[in-house]
This record gives C-alpha cells, structure tokens and sequence, in this order.
C-alpha cells in the first residue's frame, strides 16, 4: 500500500478518539501490552518522561523536546492529536517519522491487526515505540492521549511525569468532579518514580498527594517551587502556567545534563525545533489572524483572557466544536461584541453549525452559519479590515482545516 492507502486503512478499519468519540475508548490496557509484547517491549529499550493533563500537555512536551534537544540528546516526541499530518505525532528532534516506516509497520503487522481489534491509539503507540527504539533516541518525551491511568502509553515507565494540570473536560469518560478527573490523570504515576504538577489547586492537590505517597513516588507542585521565568517562542501569556512545570522537570530529571543556557535557547525554539502549532498562532496581520487549538473550559477561558487584551476596530470569530462539549459552560464566556462566523469541522463528531448558532444565540452571540470551516474563514477575512481581529478556535479540527 501506499502511505495514504496505509493511512486510510488505518483510519477506516480502526476507531479513533479524534473521529468517533466515547466509543473508541478503550478501558483496558491488555491491547497495547499484547501489542507490545508481540513487538518484543520496544518501550522497555528507551528512557522516556511522560505527560498527562487537561491543557498544556502539548504544549509542555514539545517544550521539553526543544530543551533536551539543545543539550545534545536524541529526543522522540510523540503527541495527538496531529493537525495536518498524522506523522505529527511521531517526531526524532523535530522530524516527522518517515511514511516508509509507517507503511511497512503496517504491512509487517498485518496479520495481528486483521486478527484482533486493536483502537486507533494502540496501534499508533505501538508504531512509536518501536520507532524510537530502533533509532534508539536517547529519551522520549510522550504525551498521554485521554486520561492518564487507562491510556495507551501508560505502560512505560518513565523517569519522571509531569501533571499539568486538571480540568473539565472529557467528563463522560474521566467523571464529572475535578478529584476524579485527577484520579484519572494521577494514574501515570509510578512507584519511585517522581512526578510534577505544573499547577497546585485545593481540590486536586490532596489526590496527587495521596497517590504519590502510595507509590513512594516525590511530589513536586512547580507553581510553588519554580520562581525563575523564561521566554519562549509559543505566544500566549498561558505558557507561563506551562513553563513552570517544565523547569521542575528539567531540575528533576535524573541523569540528563542541562544547562540553563540550553532551557533558554530550547523554550525560545520550540516551534523552530519541534514543529508545533495552533498554540496562538498568528496566521496573518492586518487583519491579525489568530488561532488556538484550546477546546475546553479553562483552556478557553486562558486564550479568551489574552483575547480581550488586544486591540482592534472590530473582532470576527470565527467557532466550531465537537458534539460532546458542554456549551452552555463554555459559550457564555465568550464576548458579545464579535462577529461570528459559526461552522462545523470536517469529521463526524463535529456540532452542527446551525445548532451551535441557535445555542449561541441563547447568550447574545450573533453571526452567521457557513457550510465549512473554509468559508467562514474566507468571509471573515473578507469582511475584516486592516484593524480588525479575527480569531480562530473552539476545536483542534476547526484549527487544522486553517492552519
């Protein structure tokens, strides 16, 4: 097969979080350790940290990438959803894994695919593992993909977790109170094995706290231990929450050299070194032109902060989500003075535009509906004069139809 015949038989034979929702939650892990087993433990040859939070988890692996790869290491990367390119999700400093090795991972593995139900995730963190493995890198920086405690990766074991932090999000599958969310997110800790938590609240803290004890395992809550700052090249003043639980990180990893100089010249190269985007990234200027891959409460909630801090003559939106998002949480936040130009993404989870036009309307949010992302982006860069702002938001999936 070709690589984009290999990649629509991976789309279509297996389900993926991304396309299909609850239904391609997996809530065992005896897949991707048979998986895993059947490929010889690839995950057991390589040093790794490992990733979990509501917001920030991206942003904060990619971030740890760009440093340890300033210092000298051969680093994998892997991180979901992609926006552009599922090879996004598998990176050796900065380069996408090659599409011959995809194709023949596939091919070689045929027989056991066709033989059970592996999900989307499983297959694709089994591609990764073993990828690193063979280019033996020297560590691997690896993003959970939905929870923590029954996601694909959670059977490495690395040399340090970083939390970042917890919110409401994915409530039908992770519960529906914070400590519970946390729970589920504190399930990537490891006995001995420490762990930081980029953000400390009241609710969750005494979670973190308890499993850690349980585990033997060293509590770091950077946001009170890490006073230094640092510049990076991810705009966005939320990154300052991110960057914190980074440095605590880089202080506690063990047995990796890194100098303040390549924290410094890491955080300002992240997109440089890692590829990384959607994390208000500008897409034009006069108009500016910003999106953000921030689909939940409390990452909107950041995004929409910064939002209101620029200046323009007239601000167009424009705003699809996924079907699963509760809206009358999340619309209310937004400011009534914009225009909006409602559409729905591109995959079957997205929210009708209509429907999320009449909720809108409910808070006084009014604009009109267009049948794709790329035309209600058009119209609002043709309505929007050289002082006006638009932005570009609500889903991953209305972000990757622009960027």
């Amino acid at each position: 097969m070709t690589y984009q015949q290999t990649l629509d038989w991976m789309f279509a034979q297996l389900p993926m979080y991304q396309q299909k929702g609850k239904i391609a939650f997996n809530t065992k892990l005896d897949g991707i350790l048979e998986f895993s087993e059947y490929l010889g433990n690839p995950h057991k040859t390589f040093k790794s940290i490992h990733v979990a939070g509501t917001n920030g988890k991206g942003s904060s692996s990619h971030m740890l990438a760009s440093i340890l790869q300033e210092a000298g290491y051969k680093v994998g990367l892997y991180t979901s959803p992609h926006l552009k390119d599922f090879r996004e999700r598998i990176r050796i400093n900065g380069k996408p894994v090659k599409k011959g090795f995809v194709t023949k991972f596939i091919s070689e593995n045929r027989d056991f695919f066709d033989n059970r139900h592996l999900s989307f995730f499983e297959m694709t963190v089994g591609m990764a593992f073993r990828y690193f493995s063979e280019q033996q890198v020297d560590i691997a920086v690896v993003e959970v993909g939905l929870g923590g405690r029954l996601d694909s990766t959670n059977i490495i074991t690395p040399e340090i977790s970083l939390i970042t932090n917890i919110g409401f999000d994915h409530m039908d599958m992770l519960g529906d109170t914070l400590p519970k969310i946390a729970f589920e997110k504190a399930g990537i800790i490891k006995t001995n094995v420490p762990v930081v938590v980029s953000e400390y609240h009241d609710e969750t803290a005494p979670v973190f706290s308890q499993i850690a004890k349980e585990r033997n395992a060293k509590l770091i809550f950077a946001e009170k231990e890490i006073s230094e700052t640092y510049q990076t090249s991810l705009k966005g003043k939320y990154q300052t929450k991110n960057i914190k639980g980074v440095l605590a990180v880089i202080a506690a990893l063990p047995n990796f050299n890194v100098q303040k100089e390549n924290i410094a010249k890491g955080l300002h190269k992240v997109i440089e070194n890692t590829g990384l985007m959607g994390r208000w990234q500008q897409l034009g200027q006069a108009p500016k032109i910003i999106c953000d891959t921030a689909h939940n409460k409390e990452g909107l909630q950041l995004v929409l902060d910064q939002l209101m801090e620029e200046v323009y003559e007239t601000l167009h939106i424009v705003l699809g989500f996924v079907k699963e998002k509760d809206l009358n949480s999340i619309l209310p936040m937004f400011p009534v003075h914009a225009v909006y130009y409602f559409c729905q993404p591109n995959i079957s989870r997205g929210l009708s535009a209509n429907l999320l036009k009449e909720m809108a309307e409910d808070y006084n949010l009014h604009g009109a509906v267009f049948d794709t992302v790329s035309k209600a982006y058009n119209a609002a860069k043709q309505a929007a004069t050289k002082s006006d702002f638009i932005f570009v938001g609500g889903s991953t999936f209305v972000v990757a139809e622009v960027v």
